[in-house]
């Protein structure tokens, strides 16, 4: 019986994804970056940035390039709100126009409602519409 109890223990806790760790794919399933921890990877796994614990956003130098803020503003690093995500996944630009939307479920769609991406594992809704639509989709 203890054997039994040790045994689901131990599955539940490999079941369980570590803060920060995720897949970026695109509309086709192929996955084109990673999130391990802070580290913002492309799919060779190179550092292309990170997001870091208190909202900065930097490039692979350190670089902040911008930041997350709790209210979901997307910010440059002149501190300027270029986007914002609501509550409701809706991705706005700094004029307030939707471009894009990130379900609950990691699905992200441009202002047409066409899923042009997937964001896997523990990546919050913020940090998938800062990966695919702000910061880092011009480097992949």
């Amino acid at each position: 019986m203890k054997s039994l109890i040790f045994l689901i223990a131990i599955l539940g806790v490999a079941a369980v994804a570590f803060p920060g760790d995720g897949e970026f794919r695109n509309s086709s399933g192929n996955t084109i970056g990673y999130l391990r921890g802070e580290s913002v990877r492309n799919s060779s796994g190179n550092t292309i940035g990170y997001f870091k614990d208190n909202g900065d956003v930097r490039n692979s130098s350190g670089n902040t390039i911008g930041s997350i803020e709790s209210n979901g503003d997307i910010r440059n690093s002149s501190g300027n709100t270029i986007g914002k995500v609501t509550s409701n996944g809706d991705v706005r630009n700094s004029s307030g126009n939707t471009i894009g939307k990130v379900t609950s479920g990691g699905d992200v769609r441009n202002s047409s409602g066409n899923t042009i991406g997937y964001a896997k594992g523990n990546i919050s809704q913020e940090q998938a519409a800062a990966f695919f639509f702000f910061f880092f989709k011009d480097l992949l």
